[in-house]
Parts: structure tokens; C-alpha cells; sequence
């Protein structure tokens, strides 16, 4: 079996074709649409389109609340033209075909506790840095989703207690790649939309360019300071780091070497004895662990879907409206809806 795979960020929607073995194909990448929903669905769709006939539905990854059961996104994070709709039913819709929605944060943790750097840990967390910041907790072995689908949402994170009214103080804006280019154009005394973008930072850091060095020391303490609240918090194992800057290995070395710095300078503190420090590893699937995980969230969902069987009442024939039982079928298929069993199809009860 295949499925469209979509992980769609703030900055771009990533697709691919995936089976049930992780294998991928026809890989790419588009802009995600900032102006409207009816614009994203027809981006989403003209994606979808030339693969239709070849994939069994469509597994996707998304900023925001996102209620993984019924599709509805109660806030749209990053894209908030989805806020307070019912965004996979208008997937499905408009695509015709199965859909399943889960956060990105969310995704990249259950593939990382399935099948990569998460594996067989209690506690542990995922750390997504991208055009805001996603994440996902792990407690007890279990993805935790919090009442409200809120749980990991380490973007609402405030930064400095004596700034609250100062919404730069966020975890969505102190550790996300966008104020790390924002940074470094301002240290360089760049533009504001001066292009830029991680490529182009770390080709700078990697040259040893004291501003592009600076501006990483500065972005790895942001980051330290909050997996360091995260292992208070959760007494994590593990906390992986993905997105796409997270390939870089200059990163990783940099934070964890911040990192360790925090607890060393605090080394004298009676009240640091015991306290536990995490593991900091890049994500085995990088910057493919949200469409991996949102393939995972699709795959259970077909596992665990039971067997949909379509019964018409019709020992009434007296009531019997003509065309009725066409309109049934119709309706079924706008929805993406596909019976197992039925009068159309056959089955043991059908």
C-alpha cells in the first residue's frame, strides 16, 4: 500500500509517495500558500492529483491543534487561515480519498519512538526548529496529547517572565530558524528581507565567520536554556532535534556544548546535586520525521479502522425512493469514504 505523504510547514509543504516500508518517491517541495485555506486545499490537491490512482489516501503533518480523531484544528499556529475548521474533512472533500491529520511536532515524536532516536526511552522529547518550533513529549513510552491536543506546543513557551507583554519573547521566536536569520541580518547590518536562509547561515559558520559563530552561540543557549527546562520538567532521556538545520552537525556540537555549560556554571549550587541531564541527539529521520510520523498516524488508523460495512434498509419497499440508494453511494465517495462490504461490493454481511 502507498500513501501521499504531506508535512506541511509554515514555509513549505514537503510530499512525497510512501509504502508501508518507509520508502519514498516522487519527493519535492513546494511553498506553502500564506493568503488563503481554498488556496492551500488547491495546492494540496494539485499534488495529490497526478497520484490519486495509486496511493490508498493521504497522511499529513500540520502546525497548530490539531485533533488527530477527527481532523478538526482548533488553532492554526503558523497557518492561521485553519483555525477553527474542519481541515481534514476538507482534505478529504476536496481530494476525494482517506485522510489523516496530526500535528508536526506530534508526528516527528512518534516516528522518532517508533522506529528512530526515541526508541525504548520512558521519558524523551523531540525539539522541531523550523519557521516556529514544534515539539512532542513522550511520557511513559506514550505520545502525550494533552486534553486540548496542546501538549508540546513549546512555541507558546514565554521566554522572560518580565517581558510578557513583549510576544518576541517565545519559544516560537527565541528558538526557531526564522529569528536565527534575523539575527545574523541584523548583526550584519543586512536588510530585514535580505535573502537568506540555513544554507546560507551555516555556510557562513562553518567558514568560522565570528558574526555567523555569535549569532549560533547566542540561538544554541536559547535552545539549551529550554531543553534545560524540559529536563526539570519531564526528566527526560533523550531530546532529538530535527527540522532542517538540524543536519547540521555544527548545531548539535554547539548545543550540547552550551548545553553542559549550564550545568557547569552552576556546578557549586548545592541544589544541582542529583539533577538529571538528557541525552541531546539529532532525529534519525532529520527533516523527514513529520511526514514519517504522519505515515505512521495513517497506517494505525487504517490498522485499527475495523471493517466498514454499508447496510441499506430496504424491507420496506413501499418507501423505496428512487435513486436513493445512488445518492448513498455518491455521498460516500465525495467523502473519501470506501465501504469494505456493502450491496455494491459484496461481502459475507453485506
Amino acid at each position: 500500500m502507498k500513501v501521499m505523504v504531506f508535512d506541511v510547514g509554515g514555509t513549505e509543504i514537503k510530499y512525497s509517495v510512501m509504502d508501508e516500508q518507509m520508502n519514498r518517491f516522487d519527493a519535492g517541495s513546494v511553498p506553502t500558500p500564506q493568503d488563503t485555506q481554498e488556496h492551500f486545499l488547491d495546492t494540496i490537491y494539485a499534488l495529490y492529483a497526478p497520484h490519486k490512482d495509486e496511493v490508498d489516501g493521504i497522511a499529513m503533518a500540520l502546525p497548530g491543534f490539531v485533533d488527530a480523531n477527527t481532523g478538526y484544528v482548533s488553532n492554526g499556529g503558523a497557518l492561521l487561515y485553519n483555525t477553527g475548521t474542519q481541515v481534514g474533512q476538507l482534505v478529504r472533500e476536496r481530494c476525494g480519498c482517506r485522510v489523516t491529520l496530526e500535528n508536526d511536532g506530534k508526528a516527528a515524536a512518534i516516528a522518532e519512538l517508533r522506529a528512530g532516536a526515541l526508541q525504548g526511552c520512558c521519558n524523551a522529547a523531540v525539539f522541531i526548529i523550523g519557521t516556529g518550533v514544534g515539539g512532542g513529549i513522550i511520557a511513559n513510552g506514550q505520545l502525550v496529547r494533552g486534553v486540548h491536543f496542546t501538549a508540546g506546543e513549546y512555541s507558546f513557551v514565554n521566554t522572560n517572565a518580565d517581558e510578557w507583554e513583549n510576544t518576541e519573547k517565545t519559544m516560537a521566536c527565541q528558538c526557531s530558524t526564522k529569528y536565527l536569520l534575523k539575527w545574523y541580518r541584523a548583526r550584519k547590518g543586512l536588510p530585514a528581507d535580505a535573502p537568506m536562509n540555513g544554507k546560507l547561515f551555516f555556510d557562513a559558520a562553518n567558514a568560522a565567520e565570528p558574526e555567523a559563530l555569535e549569532v549560533l552561540e547566542r540561538f544554541c543557549r536559547m535552545v539549551a536554556v529550554q531543553i534545560y527546562n524540559l529536563t526539570v520538567l519531564l526528566d527526560v532521556e533523550k531530546v532529538a532535534i530535527g527540522g532542517g538545520i538540524s543536519k547540521q552537525p555544527l548545531l548539535l556540537d554547539d548545543l550540547s556544548r552550551v548545553y553542559a555549560w549550564l550545568f557547569a556554571s552552576r556546578g557549586e549550587s548545592p541544589y544541582m546535586i542529583g539533577l538529571p541531564r538528557c541525552e541531546i541527539v539529532p532525529c534519525h529521520f532529520s527533516s523527514e520525521a513529520n511526514q514519517v510520523g504522519a505515515l505512521y498516524t495513517y497506517l494505525q488508523a487504517r490498522h485499527n479502522g475495523g471493517t466498514f460495512i454499508l447496510r441499506i434498509e430496504d424491507t420496506d419497499q413501499g418507501r423505496l425512493v428512487d435513486g436513493a440508494t445512488e445518492v448513498i453511494y455518491k455521498t460516500l465517495a465525495e467523502c473519501g469514504l470506501d465501504h469494505d462490504e456493502g450491496p455494491d461490493v459484496g461481502g459475507p454481511v453485506a
